[in-house]
This record gives C-alpha cells, structure tokens and sequence, in this order.
C-alpha cells in the first residue's frame, strides 16, 4: 500500500545490497527516489527498472563536484529530499591495522566519510532554507563496537556516529539527523569479510521489509539519535 503522502527519497549506493533493496521498497510503497552509485550498469539496470518517475546517475560521492552536479539535477528535477539516506559505503579487506595499504584506508575515509559530508554539503542548505527533512546516515555494529581486522571500516563508522550527533545540534528545529545502524545482513560487503557464513544472516530484500518503513516513519523526535533496524 502506498504511504499516505509521497515523499522525495535521495539514496546513495543505490545500485547493489541494502541500497538496492531499498530503493525497491521506497518506489514499491509510492515514494520518487533519486539514487546514485558508481556502476554504471547497474544504474542503467535501475532506470530500466524502475522507469523515468525515477532518476538513477552514476556517482562517486567521494568526488564533490560530482555530487554537487548530481545534486543540482535532483532538485531541479524532483525537487528538495524529504529523506537524505547516506547509505554508499565501503569496506577493507580483512588486515591488522598496520598491513591495510595506504591507498585503501584512504580510499574507506573518502567513500564513508567525506563522501557522506560531500551529499551533505550538497543537499543540506535547499531542505535547511525549507525548513524540513531527514537525514539518515548509515553507521554500523561496528560504528559503536569493534573488531580486528576492520579498523579502517570502524573508524569510519564511529565518525559516522560523531558527525552526525553534531550535525543535529546544527540543525532547525522540525529537522532531523539520525545514525542508522542497518544490522547484519547478507550482503557483498559482509561476504567480504564473514566470507560464506554471511549467509547465515538475512538477505537485503528481508531486510528491507521492516527497514524500509521504519526509516520511512523518522521524524524530528528522533534527531541526534543513533538506532536500529527493527529485528537487528
């Protein structure tokens, strides 16, 4: 059944795991979504998909000025988000700290981080001057607990966690920032480091069930807030 009012959705990381399961569930429930990731077959496969109500466009969030375009086409097309989900991400390769290269750290911080700042930087100030919205930036289990292995992923994750608590004392009142910590779920990313017994976890369009309409019902009430996906 769709939402009783439609609402403008920006996804990024749009085009494979929770992103994909995602914006399925935003459009199957009535909702205009506007993603980004940096296949660009998959994002050809998505406006196949999905049709023209949408917009898919390939996109590296960690580069600004590409942001800065996709987001200028966005709002000239659909309009200011309601809901900003920051959801592209990626993870290292399992490695102690000191034997993960330099280019891959980096590349983690530029993606997770900066890449969240970069969407941010681009969208925020047309949904402040309106006066309304969500953002929903995707921490993690480990964006508030760690593992070996991981430590570029968490901390990431754990300045997701710090940006985004600042960003909601920044914001108007009758706006929100919320950390969002999706769970475990069987995806590319988790099989690149639990390897086959991701599969023990839910898939993405599982997931997405209760996830989707959770994130849908965030609200100014939950500003500053870090959460859970329901059942996780």
């Amino acid at each position: 059944m769709p939402e009783p009012r439609s609402k403008r959705i920006v996804l990024t990381g749009a085009t494979r795991g929770l992103g994909r399961a995602m914006a399925e569930g935003f459009i199957g429930r009535g909702h205009s979504v506007a993603g980004c990731g940096r296949s660009a077959d998959r994002v050809a496969e998505l406006a196949k998909t999905f049709g023209p109500s949408h917009q898919f466009s390939v996109v590296d969030v960690s580069d600004q000025d590409a942001v800065n375009t996709w987001a200028a086409t966005v709002m000239e097309t659909f309009g200011v988000p309601d809901l900003l989900i920051n959801n592209a991400a990626i993870i290292n390769q399992n490695a102690p700290l000191w034997k993960v290269p330099v280019e891959e750290f980096n590349r983690v911080v530029d993606v997770n981080i900066k890449g969240i700042a970069n969407v941010i930087r681009a969208f925020a100030p047309a949904m402040v001057d309106r006066g309304s919205g969500v953002f929903v930036n995707f921490s993690s289990y480990w964006g508030r607990s760690t593992s070996a292995e991981v430590a570029p992923y968490c901390a990431s994750k754990f300045a997701v966690e710090g940006l985004t608590q600042a960003m909601a004392q920044e914001l108007p009142q009758g706006m929100a920032a919320v950390a969002f910590n999706p769970g475990v779920i069987d995806t590319e990313m988790l099989r690149s480091t639990f390897g086959s017994s991701a599969g023990n976890y839910l898939s993405p369009d599982r997931w997405a069930e209760s996830a989707v309409p959770y994130l849908l019902a965030l609200g100014a009430s939950q500003n500053g807030t870090s959460v859970t996906a329901p059942g996780q």
